[in-house]
């Protein structure tokens, strides 16, 4: 699978992390799914609500948020294809806890900020039988260029 994202998209997930720093920022991606290709067309950006504690290194999205992004993504005849979260201070990997709480049909884009600035952007997939994560070919396109217009 690919994941195909606007670049005006990206720029707002870019955002969401810097304004989240120096805590982990998350949200879900809306979009549709064409073959091999997972092509986002909206951002729900959602609240971090893990423990306040643990919220510069874990990141949860409330299951209230998941429910809206569910109904949201039905309304707009969409689908749930991702989320999106930060990694403050490190880098743009899946770790051993993204991975624990991941699903494998989902898209898992993961944005590096260091220093309060947003720096690269990586997708990553769990393997079916939740062995690992590996990364996933991302694709900045114009919007012109999505599926939004089918």
């Amino acid at each position: 699978m690919t994941l195909v994202i606007p670049a005006e998209i990206l720029a707002v997930v870019r955002l969401h992390a810097q304004d989240g720093y120096p805590l982990e920022a998350a949200g879900l991606i809306l979009g549709r799914v064409d073959g091999e290709e997972r092509h986002a067309v909206q951002l729900l950006p959602f609240p971090n609500s893990f423990d306040e504690g643990q919220r510069r290194r874990r990141y949860q999205i409330s299951a209230a948020d998941v429910l809206t992004g569910e109904e949201k993504a039905e309304a707009l005849g969409l689908e749930v294809i991702g989320v999106f979260h930060s990694h403050p201070d490190h880098p743009a990997h899946a770790s051993p806890t993204d991975r624990e709480g991941a699903l494998p049909w989902l898209s898992y884009l993961i944005t590096s900020v260091r220093d309060g600035r947003a720096r690269e952007s990586f997708s990553w997939r769990l393997l079916e039988d939740r062995s690992a994560m590996v990364e996933e070919p991302v694709r900045v396109v114009d919007k012109s260029t999505t599926l939004e217009a089918r």
